[in-house]
C-alpha cells in the first residue's frame, strides 16, 4: 500500500519545505522507492498561470500542460520524475470542483460545507495521485505557514487523512525555523514551540520536526526541542543553511531523515545509493572554468521568475566543469542605454520566455549585439520570437516587424496568432501547453546536441512564427532547425555562421535535471567557456565533459 508523507511549514513563509519535500523524495528513490509528490497551495487562483511572476515567480509546465507552481520543478528535477497536473491542488480549483458538483446536483439538496465537502475533495485530490501511478510514497506539501487561515481546510483534510487510510501509513513532517540570536548568542527554540503547538492545536502531532537554521543544533537544543515537542530527540533534523539546494539531500542524509522516517513508517531499510548525486555536488564544488551569462528579461528583480532557467544552467555548467556567474540585465534598461553598457565582457546571453510589449525592445537589443559580437546566444519562447523580430528588422529588411501581439496593426506581423486562437478571450490555459513533438532536421547545430530524428519539448505560449516570412528568413542565412511533424509550425531557428546562435519556441529549461542536462543548455555552455578560454588566452577543449 501507498504510505503518505504530509510536510507543513512554521514560523515563516519560504522555509525551503519544497526543497525538503525534493530532497526526502530523491532520498528514497536512492533506496528504489517510487516517490510522487503533490503540492498543495492554499491561493484561490485556479492555477497560478495569470499570475505575475513579480507575486509568484516562475509558473512550471508539466508534460500534460499544467501550469502549476515551481515546486513542482524541484520535485522533478531532484526525483527525476515527471509530475502531471495532478501534482498541484490550489484552493481555487477544489472550490471550483465542489460549485460544480453542487450545481450538477451531486449533493442532493445538502448544504455544501467546509467540512465535510471541501476536505473531501481535498482528500479525494491526494488519493487520485496515489491511484495514478501508484508509487510507494506519495509526499505532500501544504504551502503557506500554519496559522494560516486560508490553509486550515487543507490541515483539517490531512488530520483526518490518518485515521482513513490507518496510522502506520501517515507521517507528518513540520518544517520550523531556529533563530540564532545574535544580541543573546544563542539559538532560540521558542518560534519552533509555538508553530508545534499551533499545528497540535488543529489535532496533527509532528512525527518529524525539520529545523531550519543557519547552523547545527547542537545536542542539548535538539533534547529540548524533542521534550516541548514530544518528538523523539533522533526525529529532530538539522537543515541547515547551504550553499546550493543540491547539498539538501546528503545533508540530510547524513542527519538520518530517510533512515527515521522508513522507521516510521513501517518500511523496509535499504541501503541508499546517492554516487550520481555526491559527483554532482563534487563537480559543483571543483569547477575548472569560469563564465559570465547575462539572464535578459523584465523580471529580473525576482531571480524566482527564471528559476528553472537558472537551475538548467547551473546543470549544465556543472557538467562541463563551469563556475557560473549570472549577470542580470533588466530588458527595459536596454530602450534607452546602449546595449554594451550592460553586456559587455559577458560569455553568453539568455533572453527566456515572458509576455507583454514592456521590456521587449530591450531583448531585441540584447539579441542584437550578440549576433553581431559573436556571443553565444540561447533564446526561449519569447527568446525566439525577439530573434525572429531583430532578424526581419536588422537582416530581411522590414523595419517595421513586429509581433501582433505587441502591435496588432503592424505591416509585418512576423509573429501571429494561429486562425483558431483568434477569438480566445479567456487568458488561463488557452495556450498551446504541454508536451509537443519536433522533427529536428540533420546537419543543423539543433541535431548536433540532440543526436534525435524527433524530440518533444513542452511548451507555453499563444503566438507563433508567421510562416508567410519562411522564405525570407531561409534566404538571409538563417536556418530552420526544427518544426512541428507536419512542418507548419516553426519550432528552432539557427545561424550557422555564429559560435552558438540559437532560439526555441518550446521550453527546455523544464526538462533539464542535475544528472541529466539539457542538450541546448549544454550545448550553449560549452560554447560559451570556449569564448571564455580565447578570450583569456588558455587553449580551448575540444570536448568539455
Amino acid at each position: 500500500m501507498t504510505k503518505f508523507i504530509f510536510v507543513t511549514g512554521g514560523v515563516v513563509s519560504s522555509i525551503g519545505k519544497g526543497i525538503v519535500a525534493a530532497s526526502l523524495g530523491r532520498l528514497l528513490k536512492s533506496r528504489e522507492y517510487s516517490v510522487s509528490i503533490l503540492k498543495l497551495d492554499p491561493y484561490i487562483n485556479i492555477d497560478p498561470g495569470t499570475m505575475s511572476p513579480f507575486q509568484h515567480g516562475e509558473v512550471f509546465v508539466t508534460q500534460d500542460g499544467a501550469e502549476t507552481d515551481l515546486d513542482l520543478g524541484h520535485y522533478e528535477r531532484f526525483t527525476d520524475t515527471s509530475m502531471s497536473r495532478l501534482n498541484c491542488v490550489t484552493t481555487g480549483s477544489i472550490y471550483q470542483a465542489v460549485i460544480n458538483k453542487e450545481r450538477r446536483g451531486d449533493y442532493n439538496g445538502g448544504t455544501v460545507q467546509v467540512i465535510p465537502h471541501i476536505t473531501n475533495e481535498i482528500k479525494e485530490r491526494i488519493l487520485r495521485v496515489a491511484k495514478s501511478t501508484n508509487p510507494s510514497v506519495v509526499i505532500t506539501e501544504i504551502g503557506g505557514t500554519v496559522g494560516d487561515i486560508e490553509s486550515l481546510p487543507f490541515l483539517e483534510a490531512i488530520r483526518q487523512f490518518r485515521k482513513e487510510v490507518g496510522r502506520q501509513n501517515v507521517l507528518y513532517m513540520h518544517v520550523t525555523l531556529v533563530p540564532w540570536i545574535a544580541s543573546a548568542g544563542e539559538m532560540k527554540t521558542k518560534p519552533t514551540q509555538h508553530s508545534v503547538k499551533e499545528l497540535r492545536s488543529i489535532g496533527i502531532q509532528p512525527d518529524i520536526l525539520v529545523c531550519r537554521s543557519d547552523r547545527p543544533l547542537p545536542k542539548g537544543l535538539k533534547q529540548k526541542l524533542s521534550g516541548f515537542c514530544d518528538v523523539p530527540e533522533e526525529c529532530v533534523i538539522t537543515s541547515q543553511d547551504a550553499k546550493s539546494i543540491y547539498e539538501v539531500p546528503l545533508n540530510l542524509e547524513r542527519e538520518g531523515m530517510a533512515e527515521q522516517v522508513l522507521n516510521l513508517l513501517q518500511m523496509e531499510q535499504r541501503k541508499p545509493d546517492l554516487t550520481q548525486w555526491q559527483t554532482l555536488v563534487q563537480r559543483l564544488h571543483s569547477p575548472k572554468h569560469e563564465l559570465e551569462i547575462a539572464i535578459v528579461g523584465k523580471y529580473v528583480q525576482l531571480s524566482d521568475a527564471y528559476l528553472s532557467v537558472v537551475e538548467a544552467l547551473n546543470h549544465a555548467a556543472i557538467s562541463t566543469y563551469g563556475k557560473l556567474r549570472l549577470r542580470w540585465v533588466n530588458s527595459e534598461d536596454l530602450e534607452t542605454e546602449p546595449a554594451e553598457t550592460y553586456l559587455k565582457g559577458v560569455d553568453g546571453v539568455v533572453v527566456p520566455g515572458g509576455f507583454g510589449v514592456r521590456g521587449v525592445d530591450g531583448k531585441i537589443a540584447a539579441i542584437k549585439y550578440a549576433r553581431d559580437r559573436q556571443i553565444p546566444f540561447l533564446g526561449l519562447c519569447l527568446g525566439m520570437q525577439c530573434s525572429v523580430i531583430e532578424w526581419a528588422r536588422h537582416v530581411g529588411g522590414l523595419t517595421g516587424a513586429n509581433s501582433a501581439e505587441f502591435d496588432p496593426h503592424t505591416t509585418d506581423p512576423v509573429i501571429n496568432l494561429l486562425p483558431g486562437q483568434q477569438e480566445v478571450v479567456d487568458l488561463g490555459g488557452t495556450m498551446r501547453l504541454g508536451l509537443y513533438p519536433c522533427r529536428v532536421l540533420p546537419d543543423t547545430v539543433a541535431f548536433k546536441l540532440y543526436q534525435e530524428d524527433v524530440i518533444y519539448e513542452r511548451h507555453r505560449h499563444r503566438y507563433e512564427f508567421n510562416t508567410t516570412y519562411r522564405d525570407l528568413l531561409l534566404k538571409s542565412g538563417y536556418v530552420i532547425s526544427g518544426t512541428s511533424p507536419d512542418g507548419r509550425l516553426v519550432e528552432i531557428v539557427e545561424l550557422p555562421k555564429h559560435p552558438f546562435f540559437l532560439a526555441c519556441q518550446f521550453h527546455p529549461e523544464f526538462q533539464s535535471r542535475p544528472s541529466s542536462p539539457h542538450p541546448l543548455f549544454k550545448g550553449f555552455i560549452q560554447a560559451a567557456i570556449a569564448l571564455s578560454l580565447s578570450i583569456s588566452g588558455t587553449p580551448t577543449p575540444l570536448e568539455v565533459s
